[in-house]
């Protein structure tokens, strides 16, 4: 199974390709979509969504995984993620691509076994398991690989939110 992983933002979206075969993970792809900042949020999401739609055509996955939006303090940039997250949600469904969504917590008790564990425990963690060189980076990167390795890890259980019309 291949799975696509989504850290959303705005400025940077990290992004993991991962094959999963049985219990193994090989790493396909990682990298970011990024946008600039002072461009007009519209242009923004287009440019999210054209990246993440090529992403979908360029390595074809069967699944991907987003991280829910996870509310701070600061509502304006919540709302700017959250629309962010739309138009990736958007282009999975656009491609009939079932998307599940996970909080930081899950992530970090799939990958670890502790849902407080550290970023840099996270990170350490993506490195050992797909057998990288090095961190991914930016952090993103690292978080996008572990939201996908995530999903493998969750595929056994019947409780995961999915979008795309099959389950909620």
């Amino acid at each position: 199974m291949r799975i696509l992983g989504i850290d959303p933002g705005i400025a940077i979206v990290g992004y993991g390709v991962i094959d999963k075969e049985g219990n193994r993970y090989k790493t396909v792809a990682y990298d970011a979509v990024t946008t600039r900042a002072h461009t007009p949020l519209e242009e923004r999401l287009e440019s999210v969504y054209n990246g993440i739609n090529e992403i979908i055509k360029t390595y074809k996955p069967d699944a991907m995984s987003i991280e829910e939006l996870f509310f701070n303090n600061n509502a304006k940039t919540a709302l700017t993620v959250g629309q962010a997250r739309g138009v990736i949600i958007l282009a999975a469904v656009q491609n009939h691509l079932p998307v599940y969504e996970y909080t930081p917590l899950q992530v970090k008790q799939a990958l670890t076994g502790y849902g407080r564990a550290s970023k840099g425990q996270i990170q350490q963690m993506m490195k050992s398991m797909l057998g990288l060189a090095q961190i991914p980076k930016p952090d993103d990167v690292a978080d996008a690989l572990a939201i996908a390795v995530c999903h493998g890890n969750s595929m056994r259980f019947n409780s995961i939110k999915q979008f795309g019309g099959l389950v909620l």
